[in-house]
């Protein structure tokens, strides 16, 4: 094997930016078996939500939604009304680097620009 050229970096490359790195993470997974975009995972999050627009478009067989007795807050602490939860797999990855959970969804029916929002940090850590 030949050597590789050393690649060095000086002192004002290693400071690195100085922003707090606040970017909003959007993914596309397979959920249910269906490609779907526009997933954001947020931080902030303590539910699992898939808006009823991309629930429908998703023409789900044999899949019903279960009553829920829970309150759902917005971010301005509004009380958002849902539709009911539903049970679907998400995959994450592709190839042999990928993983399924089954993951408990509320379905809204309120305007969004993502189709699902993935509760950040609980969720991820079921994979």
């Amino acid at each position: 094997m030949e050597d590789a050229p050393l690649i060095q970096f000086g002192r004002a490359e290693r400071s690195g930016p100085k922003t707090c790195h606040n970017d909003a993470l959007v993914i596309t997974a397979l959920l249910a078996n269906n490609e779907v975009g526009r997933i954001f995972i947020d931080s902030g999050s303590s539910a699992d939500i898939l808006f009823r627009e991309a629930y429908d478009q998703m023409q789900l067989v044999d899949v019903s939604l279960e009553k829920v007795n829970t309150s759902l807050y917005g971010f301005a602490g509004e009380v958002v009304y849902h539709r009911g939860m539903v049970s679907l797999p998400l995959t994450l990855g592709t190839g042999v680097a990928h993983r399924t959970c089954m993951l408990k969804f509320l379905v809204v029916d309120v305007p969004s620009a993502y189709n699902v929002i993935l509760a950040g940090r609980p969720t991820l850590n079921a994979f």
